[in-house]
């Protein structure tokens, strides 16, 4: 019998934690999950009203609620707008000001519904849920996007028998007649992602399907912008969509318009405006003139992590103009200015998120903000200030106001949520080395010294390691540069070849040299961190998650100084990985082609090439629902381990994907802390993942 974490687990954690002879607390794994998250700031259109969303968490009893909280631009008459016991999120504002949508799992699964100064009102009732929506700029129309069976479309009645029918019949099974017929944690089967519509004017209004067919449009992005836009006047629709036959071998997303005027069911065959671009193209975002539809877009087909670059149609002449071919790191959110004279844009930049304004008709680039990770933005009317949703590594996620003028004034923090915490607990910040690594270049490298530090002291290191491999460590809040140094660690995180931030030739420079120049890096890395004054160089450990498991895999194999090493969700036979993921055109680029078209590469770069070398201590991490890493991966891992006779431990979360649930990783921090103070700490553990999981209802094999 199987059970979510209870609040034995807490007790546990608390009981573990203990309390720092610092005048604040050291930072625990209960500490993270006092934090709430503050973000997905909303502007009303006359810039006198922020609304926010506002998390909380409660561990013992596993769930999660959000609500929406509101306050005024200087800070001032903070309140909270929505109080139900579920999740509120991602709130918008009706052109007109008078009405505030957002997304609610009030009624079960998220629907989208509206305030306008009374009891919120359902405006949805999708089965299976809404997953983005947005307004026509007139107020009109409502665009949602929505998983449905291909031949039910817009048809919510056929949609729920269909729903009803499969989760209630007593045979369950997966038919395939190509690729990509699972997706990160999903089943395909036959339902597609499509943009539905809904005219709010009219009292008995029906859904509508814009983007009928078996694609799915908008297409799947973890992350970034919403893959659709209505225009202005609600008259287009535009989408990302890829149709090509191979789906899961090529990264050929187009953007495509439609007309929404066009009578159901005979819409207009979609145009493609990107048609003669065979790289990625997509996150369409409509000038408030409605003149210019602006996206992001790659120039490199096949590469996933080719940076992305802002481009406009302009839709008079139907001509594309690239406007940031100059700017060398990937951009990530984008939103018009008001007078759609500017494109305001986010980016990764060694190790941070910088907001910029970009002049459409000039090409002038100006950053606005370049102090940690910009999680949301939002801009004022006038252009003078904007709103962002910020952390960094020794701040939680608040709300600051930051001015946008050329002689800006220091940032103003707008939130207090976590100023208690704040107060208590040890929220230790970073420090920044630059290493000299492959070829001379330079690695950055964060470093979180641990709770109560001592420069007089030696301390245990844990150096953690990225996945990707194409993204970036950044000066951001999250429980790993927390909870680690709370516990008596050292913590340190580079960024080496590979990495997003350092310009497209050091992106670049990790494909098909997976072992090669990025682990000449972690080598010198290591040294460097080994030699500062502090750290113990006999008590290291080392730590990977994705492209980072395979990293700490493939380091089990060869040479290292590491006394314990946990990879979690990562690669570790090349071969088997290319015919079990899912997503074929990353190893396809990463690893220069199929396993019979480079077989020398697969084998010389896989880990499992080098079990005979296995010998230091390893934690191997993984959850059943990841197909982008499919958790035999960590499996084979592991049994290798144990054949070689090396300590190791295998947790496998039931649920997780490619990353635990926010719950999980109160056991997943447990269990890393257990490892490494088995094995670097040299004592008897104050953490018992096997107890932990126990208590909490997990099976614990002998």
């Amino acid at each position: 019998m199987r059970s979510p974490l209870g609040i034995s687990i807490v007790a546990a954690l608390a009981l573990a934690s203990g309390a720092g002879a610092a005048e604040k607390s050291a930072f625990t794994i209960p500490d993270l999950y006092r934090l709430k998250g503050v973000e997905e700031p909303a502007l009303a259109p006359d810039g006198k009203t922020i609304v926010y969303k506002v998390t909380t968490s409660d561990l013992g009893a596993v769930k999660r609620q959000a609500n929406l909280w509101r306050i005024d631009p200087d800070g001032a008459n903070g309140r909270a707008l929505t109080f139900a016991d579920k999740t509120d999120s991602v709130p918008r504002f009706s052109p007109d000001g008078q009405t505030l949508y957002f997304l609610s799992t009030r009624s079960g699964d998220n629907q989208v519904w509206s305030m306008s100064g009374g009891e919120p009102r359902n405006r949805t009732d999708i089965p299976g849920g809404v997953g983005a929506f947005t307004l026509s700029g007139d107020g009109r129309l409502l665009a949602v996007s929505a998983d449905v069976w291909v031949e039910c479309g817009a048809d919510a009645a056929c949609n729920k028998k269909k729903d009803d029918a499969r989760a209630q019949s007593k045979l369950k099974a997966h038919l395939a007649d190509r690729l990509l017929y699972r997706h990160w944690t999903e089943w395909r089967d036959a339902k597609r992602s499509h943009v539905l519509a809904l005219d709010l004017t009219l009292p008995e209004a029906t859904l509508r399907d814009l983007t009928p067919g078996d694609f799915d449009s908008p297409l799947f992005q973890v992350g970034g912008p919403p893959g659709f836009a209505l225009s202005p006047d609600g008259a287009e629709l535009a989408f990302t969509s890829n149709r090509e036959a191979d789906e899961a071998s090529t990264t050929n997303a187009d953007l495509f318009a439609v007309a929404v005027a066009a009578p159901a069911p005979e819409l207009e065959k979609p145009r493609n405006l990107t048609a003669a671009n065979r790289a990625w193209d997509g996150s369409p975002a409509y000038s408030p003139d409605g003149r210019f539809l602006a996206y992001r877009m790659q120039r490199v087909p096949g590469w996933e992590s080719d940076r992305f670059r802002i481009a406009v149609v302009d839709r008079r002449t139907g001509a594309s103009r690239l406007l940031t071919e100059a700017f060398d790191n990937t951009i990530g959110d984008i939103a018009w200015s008001a007078d759609s004279k500017k494109v305001y844009f986010t980016a990764e930049v060694r190790g941070r998120t910088p907001l910029y304004a970009l002049e459409v008709a000039s090409g002038r680039i100006r950053v606005l903000t370049d102090v940690g990770l910009l999680d949301a933005f939002v801009v004022a009317p006038d252009g003078t200030w904007a709103v962002v949703s910020r952390r960094r590594v020794g701040e939680p996620q608040e709300l600051f106001r930051i001015d946008l003028r050329e002689k800006p004034v220091p940032p103003k923090r707008l939130t207090t949520h976590n100023a208690s915490v704040e107060a208590e607990v040890d929220v230790r910040p970073a420090e920044e080395i630059a290493v000299p690594g492959a070829g001379g270049r330079p690695v950055q490298v964060f470093i979180v010294k641990p709770h109560g530090f001592d420069p007089s002291r030696k301390y245990p290191v844990i150096l953690n390691i990225h996945g990707g491999p194409q993204t970036q460590w950044a000066d951001s809040f999250r429980g790993d540069w927390q909870v680690y140094p709370g516990a008596g660690y050292v913590v340190a995180f580079p960024n080496p070849h590979g990495s997003t931030g350092f310009g497209e030739d050091y992106t670049a420079a990790i494909s098909g040299d997976w072992e090669g120049k990025v682990m000449e890096d972690l080598a010198r890395v290591t040294d460097a961190v080994a030699a500062l004054p502090y750290v113990d160089p006999d008590r290291m450990g080392v730590m990977g998650w994705s492209w980072g498991g395979y990293a700490v895999m493939w380091l089990e194999g060869h040479r290292h100084p590491f006394k314990a090493m946990a990879s979690m969700m990562g690669v570790y036979d090349l071969r088997s990985m290319f015919s079990s993921t899912e997503e074929l055109w990353f190893p396809l680029w990463e690893l220069k082609g199929a396993p019979w078209e480079n077989p020398a590469y697969y084998q010389k770069a896989s880990p499992s090439s080098y079990v005979t070398a296995f010998k230091t201590p390893c934690l191997v991490i993984t959850g059943e629902k990841d197909f982008r890493v499919p958790y035999t991966q960590s499996l084979m891992f592991f049994t290798d381990l144990q054949k070689r006779g090396v300590p190791s431990r295998l947790l496998v979360f039931d649920e997780a994907g490619h990353w635990p649930a926010w719950h999980e990783m109160a056991l997943y921090y447990a269990a890393h802390l257990d490892w490494f103070h088995r094995y670097l700490g040299g004592g008897a553990s104050p953490w018992d993942p096997r107890g932990l999981a126990r208590g909490a209802g997990f099976s614990d094999a002998p």
